[in-house]
């Protein structure tokens, strides 16, 4: 029988067990008609490149599945009829390959990433820009605890006057 690859996006608003619950029914499905499904993947809440009937993110799933080409058009129509699924895509290939896809390992290589550190003191870690005044020279106080009279761009405007 010929292999086939079939990749669901489900609502965001349904749960993870009703997402496999659809891929149970596939299975049963298929073992009806002398068909089985190889490989499943589930790859989590995703969000969606663009909005899908108002749906801003999905879970996504995919399937590796040997069965007869009719019971492909068959699983595809009941697909089409669910309101829970979004979009589906079933391809036809070669072999279902065993490792994990390419959405898995590269989800196993961020977690492998961890710590990297703290992040360095920037400008906008407080949420508001420092101004002029904000600087170390204007900050530091003299031994009588008042400011200094001049700073390196010339007197402050308080001082100006006073002169």
């Amino acid at each position: 029988m010929p292999l086939y690859e079939c990749i669901l996006i489900a609502r965001n608003d349904v749960t993870q067990q009703q997402v496999e619950a659809v891929a149970d029914t596939i299975a049963t499905q298929l073992e009806t008609e002398e068909g089985s499904i190889q490989k499943r993947e589930y790859w989590g809440l995703r969000s969606l490149a663009y909005r899908i009937k108002k749906n801003r993110k999905g879970h996504y799933l995919l399937l590796g599945l040997d069965a007869k080409p009719a019971s492909i058009n068959e699983i595809e129509r009941q697909l089409s009829l669910n309101e829970d699924i979004l979009r589906f895509m079933t391809i036809r290939v070669e072999a279902i390959e065993e490792a994990p896809s390419a959405i898995l390992s590269r989800k196993a290589d961020d977690r492998e990433r961890g710590f990297r550190g703290p992040k360095p003191a920037g400008r906008f870690d407080s949420g508001r820009k420092r101004g002029y005044d904000d600087r170390e020279e204007f900050r530091a106080r003299d031994e009588g605890g008042e400011r200094p009279e001049r700073g390196p761009r010339g007197p402050r405007p308080e001082f100006a006057e006073a002169e």
